[in-house]
């Protein structure tokens, strides 16, 4: 199978932190510390940078390894690689210079707040809104809301999208600091509380050309880019984890052999077909079908492994508790209409 060379004891270490980093508000920084001293915080930065700009077909693999370990410290990796993706996509690189070295050392944290332009409150009129600044040409005034950012109060620059009245669209980054902004305290999520996902709040905040990555244009992050390969492999990741349980079961349990290998036949079916995703020529029918695939995979092996541990795996500190609640993440993270349709067809099939 494809993927860097993990250490295993990396995996055992975040793996063992799991539990306080889903259930926590405080930020799993010894877990990123692991991710920072083996280098995977430098996996989608160039070389120039001081990265090793992993393959697309490795870093998705490395990503579903450690979301099987840890998903809450992995899907806080996530946003800093949807920001890393959208800051190298654009021309400023005066900012590739100021925030990718301290990224590849995990000194730096950047995240993304681009869920009202994919997938959140589409049903309603812009939750952030970009108007050019009177008598500044090149400058916009930013107001309004972003509804889910990861890690907002302890990121040095928020990857941010805002709409114009006219419709189009403008990415930015939003440097730490910057007058106008207010981070509320994190949301109550019912999993991966570590990730300090905030909403963040823009009154009047003033943006010059120099923090523009994208825009004004139509569609500047292109078609259906919720729900893509990441999320996918973070999906697949949980499901390895509760997989990987019931398979240690059945070893006592023969009763739950067959189930194990069902599952298991499953799970490699699908990482065949994420990985496949990343040579480039994948459809966005074939990425949200990986997409509805693995968040299916993730809820039926976390409900499966409940079931195999019974009453136990209902009380903490068992793993299969907070699978089960993790497993919920994938119904409203980056769930965008046409999975979310599948999904909900699965979920009403038979009944």
């Amino acid at each position: 199978m494809p993927g860097p060379p993990l250490d295993p004891r990396l995996l055992a270490e975040l793996a063992a932190n799991a539990d306080p980093a889903d259930a926590s508000p405080d930020w799993p920084a010894a877990s990123w510390a692991v991710l920072a001293r083996a280098g995977v915080t430098g996996w989608s930065v160039p070389a120039t940078w001081g990265g090793t700009d992993l393959p697309a077909p490795d870093r998705l693999a490395g990503l579903e390894q450690l979301g099987a370990a840890c998903l809450t410290t992995t899907f806080i990796l996530s946003q800093q690689e949807s920001a890393i993706r959208i800051l190298l996509g654009s021309q400023a690189l005066h900012l590739h210079d100021a925030y990718l070295p301290g990224v590849v050392r995990g000194e730096t944290y950047l995240t993304v707040g681009l869920s009202q332009l994919t997938t959140s409150r589409q049903h309603r009129a812009p939750a952030l809104v970009a108007r050019p600044a009177s008598g500044n040409p090149g400058r916009f005034r930013i107001n309004g809301e972003v509804p889910w950012v990861t890690g907002a109060d302890g990121a040095a620059g928020i990857v941010v999208g805002a709409t114009l009245e006219d419709g189009r669209q403008l990415v930015f980054l939003l440097p730490a600091g910057q007058p106008g902004v207010l981070i509320d305290p994190p949301l109550p999520l019912a999993a991966l509380v570590g990730s300090r996902t905030s909403l963040l709040r823009c009154d009047a905040v003033e943006i010059g050309p120099e923090w523009v990555l994208a825009g004004p244009g139509e569609q500047v992050l292109g078609k259906g880019v919720g729900g893509g390969p990441d999320t996918s492999a973070l999906g697949l990741g949980l499901a390895r984890a509760a997989i990987a349980y019931l398979r240690e079961e059945s070893r006592q349990r023969p009763d739950v052999a067959a189930v194990a290998d069902r599952f298991e036949a499953a799970h490699a079916d699908a990482l065949r077909q994420l990985l496949g995703l990343a040579d480039g020529a994948a459809t966005l029918e074939s990425v949200m079908a990986v997409r509805a695939t693995s968040t299916r995979l993730a809820l039926r092996s976390a409900q499966a492994a409940l079931a195999v541990a019974k009453g136990t795996g209902f009380v903490a500190p068992h793993p299969a508790r907070r699978w089960a609640r993790q497993a919920l993440f994938f119904l409203v993270w980056s769930c965008p209409r046409p999975v979310a349709e599948r999904v909900l067809d699965d979920l009403g099939a038979g009944l």
